[in-house]
């Protein structure tokens, strides 16, 4: 019985992991060229910041010099229960410092809800809602195609997301290697395939009409996740933008590194709770792709759950017993399992020949299914303290700008 149970679940998993591969297929060539409009929308620029005073003064400086009319935008730092000089930072770059001091309700997630609640009180109003973290770099064109993709109809869109620090240690370019594979092999083919793109918690834009008309509710651990839920439900389709690039500087160390990802799947066990079962159904219901791949993309961290115990398993099993290959897919038909797993590590390096990664980084594809196979723990782990909802910060401690950036990238 064990073995068959084993058994089917490989299968199972099998055949989420073909889907996925077969998604790929449709990132080959990126999306087609969108129209392009004079400035017409103006954007709130918003900010989340809890004790940046590290990094906030180098975005505020991007952000000012965007390609864009600087009557049109407004920038907002939300400094949210910080007790550091955030706030003077930004006041004294000439932007509105936004105070928040709310230490029972802590996370991105209250910070912008109450942030957008105090937006809609003002009396200038916006068309726009854009969404960064205080350690990103911004393209200068970036609220050139935000406007682009407002006036084609657009109402959530997410920016390609870069990291700004790829080369400073292993798990800095192990995240860059996974940003060059998201980027080209799950966000591109959804947007070929007209299917729901995923938010990735900065360099986002809404839609201001749609934000007042369903409010933010995104508070989990995972904010970016559960709203892309919430609209794939209400039959929003977000949207991507593969022109225009927002940089994210991940953690140094594998322990920072792994407390974030903790966070992360704790949030992710949450959002499969609430949005799987409703979204499978209205999509077999209604007949929507959309919705059904939306379900799926939910549940990629039980994905990650019952693969971790079963790899123990079958690695138990292979020291214990000689009878894996009645449980081991592996065993009955290596051809197209190692086809299939292969498969997934060449698309790595291809994706990142695609995005032209820069040289230096492709070292870290030695070490990148190290990376890869600490998901699995702290995926097992975060299934069972998924219930502690405390938000923990990520400390930032230098200054990159995005002018020492690009000089890196071309030497």
């Amino acid at each position: 019985m064990l073995d068959k149970i084993m058994l089917a679940v490989q299968v199972f998993l099998g055949l989420i992991g073909a889907y996925q591969l077969f998604l790929t297929f449709f990132g080959w060539y990126r999306p087609k060229n969108k129209k392009m409009f004079a400035p017409q929308k103006t954007f709130a620029v918003l900010v989340a910041a809890h004790n940046e005073e590290q990094v906030v003064g180098a975005l505020i400086e991007n952000l000012k010099t965007l390609d864009y009319p600087k009557e049109m935008f407004d920038i907002f730092v939300i400094c949210d229960n910080c007790t550091d000089n955030t706030a003077d930072i930004a006041r004294h770059h000439g932007v509105y410092a936004m105070e928040r001091h709310n230490p029972n309700l802590r996370g991105k997630g209250y910070a912008i809800e109450w942030m957008l609640k105090e937006l809609w009180k003002r009396e200038r109003q916006y068309d726009g809602i854009v969404m960064f973290d205080a350690d990103n770099l911004v393209s200068p064109d970036y609220l050139t195609h935000m406007n682009n993709d407002l006036c084609s109809g657009s109402r959530v869109i997410q920016a390609y997301l870069d990291t700004k620090n790829p080369n400073d240690s292993w798990i800095t370019g192990s995240f860059a290697i996974s940003f060059f594979y998201a980027n080209r092999f799950v966000q591109t083919p959804r947007s070929n395939l007209g299917l729901a793109n995923y938010l990735g918690g900065t360099g986002m834009c809404f839609d201001s009409a749609l934000l007042k008309q369903v409010g933010w509710r995104a508070t989990s651990l995972v904010e970016d996740l559960e709203f892309s839920m919430m609209c794939v439900q209400m039959g929003i389709k977000p949207t991507y933008n593969y022109e225009t690039r927002v940089y994210d500087e991940k953690p140094l160390t594998f322990t920072a590194s792994a407390k974030q990802r903790l966070r992360w799947m704790q949030g992710h066990f949450e959002v499969a709770k609430r949005f799987f079962f409703p979204l499978l159904w209205q999509g077999i219901k209604q007949g929507s792709w959309m919705k059904i791949d939306a379900a799926i993309y939910s549940a990629n961290v039980y994905n990650f759950f019952f693969g971790a115990i079963l790899t123990v398993m079958l690695w138990i099993r292979s020291i214990t017993t000689s009878a894996l290959d009645q449980s081991s897919l592996v065993h009955i038909n290596p051809v197209i399992i190692n086809s299939l797993s292969l498969a997934v590590y060449v698309l790595i390096p291809l994706a990142m020949l695609i995005e032209k990664a820069h040289k230096k980084t492709y070292k870290y594809i030695l070490l990148y299914p190290i990376f890869t196979l600490s998901w699995l723990p702290i995926t097992f782990y975060a299934f069972f303290t998924q219930n502690n909802k405390q938000w923990s910060h990520t400390e930032h401690t230098r200054v990159i700008r995005l002018d020492e950036m690009k000089s890196k990238q071309v030497s």
